[in-house]
């Protein structure tokens, strides 16, 4: 590299560790200098080797930058100021109200795919996009910056198994190793080859480097863009707050402005004002999609036994050939989720992420930001191990589409460890989400459609067992919606079911009406949003509800019954799983957890 572009990337790398400085010390708060060890790093990547047009961010050739240590958020803001993108004043707004400079970096800015700082979730996601630029066919690269201290995180090596075992040569890692976490050293210390051994051994290409030599760093990923067939990881030794001696690889200064912010920024030689002239990417057509055509639902007939995880992967088979930009995941239990029904029909657009539910949800997320549309399923239990992802999810408001099977008391003899019980509550805190649990088949199939076009995280919940079908072919089943089954002027109570527990409810009120009791039945298949309207009827008619959910008594429907009603003053009678489930078979479960139909019948004669 000739003197001059060195000397360059050495200003280049100072400005943007002045900025960091700057932009914390106005704020207050901040992480100045674990921005400071990766300046050099970002400023060969931007000068050099970055393609992204800043004013058009939705170009699809556009590579794709995803701050995995997102802590380093003023390292990130200075280079979009470096790069023109926006205004010192702008950046000095860091961490203030109302500001798009938050404290770790969110889609509000047009730059940013996915929101960070849950350390570990950069590369999964990264891993996800990278799949999406083989998918459609795309030369794009997607390069992450990683910190040392959160390679300890195990999403990290599920996303390192999956990119190596893939071979997603377009994804390239930048660690910055710079010895120090929160509070004190790393495992590894500046050991980089410690962790070159770790992702050689699941198939990446690796190549250590000095992170502050940046002729070193600009051949590095010069190599990096000539590996074909395995990601590659670059491993950088770099220093903490490498450039002012106050702070350079001190313990004890992670996560705080500089103490003395005019003395460090004098020592970094000034205020400087560059510009880097970031390249834009090379003409590449338009991103591939498949081919759609007309949608035939599957159609199942009142009285048929169906299983609604099986009308599930019907349905998701047949939107898969109406879309083309539908794309499915499962975690290694496609035969139990019936998510390998789309897998048949659709090979290519199928991945299997195994037993990594992390991943499985942060490859949807990094689909979803090239604009696939994306269904991800495992057992409802399952996923509360990827809970972090989905609520980060939320914060990213990334439209993903994710389905639990197996949940509830109902799925019989295999016991607690496989019943999911508290998904409907985590899903439901998820910020924007929307959360359905259908009783039927024919539902079950409409919901799956109605996923397809909704923002934020969708989830939907499907039964294990076949049930009763209910409900008419072709029937509509609005998001936030629900069916009343039964209703009379006489009704003394409502019975507020979903999912299982519907046909439970049907049953009881059956019961009850051959004892001289009026009861009103409730289908509330959508969970969040909730029909409010029908509540607030059935509460100010009846006066009564019953829920009854098989899920635990916190933050399921019944909570989001009362959430609905409760400054109405009516009764509120929750059923719901108490106790902790051993093996029994679905009815008995059910009876024992006292959600099923003879429970709801004694709950109504208590309350009336």
């Amino acid at each position: 590299m000739a003197e001059r572009d060195l000397r360059f990337l050495g200003e280049l790398a100072a400005q943007l560790r002045v900025d960091s400085v700057r932009a914390s010390a106005e704020a207050g708060s901040g992480h100045p200098t674990s921005s400071m060890s990766a300046a050099d790093l970002m400023a060969v990547l931007f000068a050099h080797h970055l393609r992204y047009d800043f004013e058009d961010p939705g170009n699809p050739a556009n590579d794709h930058l995803i701050f995995s240590k997102g802590h380093a958020s003023p390292l990130l803001y200075s280079l979009f100021k470096a790069a023109g993108a926006v205004t010192d004043r702008e950046l000095l707004r860091f961490r203030k109200r109302g500001s798009r400079m938050e404290g770790h970096p969110t889609p509000r800015l047009p730059w940013v795919d996915v929101a960070t700082g849950s350390l570990g979730q950069g590369l999964p996601v990264g891993v996800g996009v990278a799949m999406a630029g083989r998918l459609e066919r795309m030369p794009y690269r997607v390069w992450v910056l990683c910190g040392d201290s959160e390679l300890a995180e195990g999403s990290i090596w599920e996303a390192a198994e999956q990119a190596g075992d893939t071979g997603l040569d377009n994804l390239t890692l930048v660690v910055d190793v710079n010895r120090l976490g929160q509070r004190g050293p790393t495992r590894h210390g500046w050991d980089t080859g410690a962790y070159a051994r770790r992702f050689g051994a699941f198939g990446w290409h690796t190549i250590e480097v000095d992170g502050h030599d940046p002729g070193a760093i600009d051949d590095a990923f010069q190599e990096a863009h000539g590996v074909r067939g395995r990601p590659t990881a670059i491993l950088a030794r770099t220093r903490k707050g490498e450039g002012v001696r106050a702070v350079a690889d001190r313990e004890g200064a992670h996560g705080k402005p500089l103490k003395e912010p005019e003395p460090a920024v004098a020592e970094l030689g000034g205020e400087r004002d560059l510009r880097v002239e970031v390249r834009s990417p090379d003409r590449a057509g338009e991103p591939y999609r498949f081919e759609g055509g007309e949608l035939v639902l599957p159609e199942y007939k009142v009285g048929d036994q169906v299983a609604t995880r099986s009308a599930f992967g019907e349905a998701l088979a047949a939107l898969g050939a109406a879309r083309g930009d539908v794309v499915a995941l499962d975690g290694e239990v496609a035969d139990s989720t019936k998510t390998e029904e789309f897998g048949r029909a659709f090979p290519e657009r199928f991945f299997e992420m195994y037993i990594a539910e992390q991943q499985l949800v942060a490859a949807a997320m990094g689909l979803a930001v090239r604009g696939w549309v994306p269904y991800a399923a495992t057992f409802a239990a399952f996923l509360t191990r990827a809970y972090d992802f989905i609520r980060m999810a939320g914060v990213s408001r990334s439209p993903i589409r994710l389905v639990g099977s197996h949940a509830g008391v109902s799925i019989g003899e295999d016991g607690p460890s496989q019943m999911g019980l508290e998904d409907l509550a985590m899903m439901r805190a998820v910020y924007d989400s929307t959360v359905l649990y259908p009783c039927d088949a024919n539902q079950a199939a409409a919901l799956t459609v109605e996923m397809a076009d909704l923002t934020g995280v969708s989830y939907l919940r499907t039964t294990r067992g076949a049930t009763p079908v209910i409900h008419q072919r072709g029937e509509r089943f609005p998001i936030g919606g629900s069916c009343v089954l039964r209703r009379s002027p006489s009704d003394r109570a409502t019975i507020v079911a979903a999912g299982i527990t519907v046909h439970e409810a049907l049953a009881a009120a059956e019961t009850l009406a051959a004892e001289g009791v009026q009861v009103g039945v409730v289908d509330m298949y959508s969970i969040k949003p909730i029909d409010t309207a029908v509540l607030v009827e059935a509460a100010t008619t009846t006066g009564n509800l019953i829920t009854v959910e098989d899920h635990r008594p916190e933050g399921g429907l019944g909570d989001a019954v009362l959430d609905a009603v409760s400054e109405l003053g009516p009764r509120v009678v929750k059923l719901a799983v108490h106790g902790m489930p051993g093996s029994a078979t679905p009815g008995e479960q059910l009876a024992d957890a006292r959600i099923d139909r003879h429970a709801i019948v004694a709950a109504v004669n208590r309350l009336v």
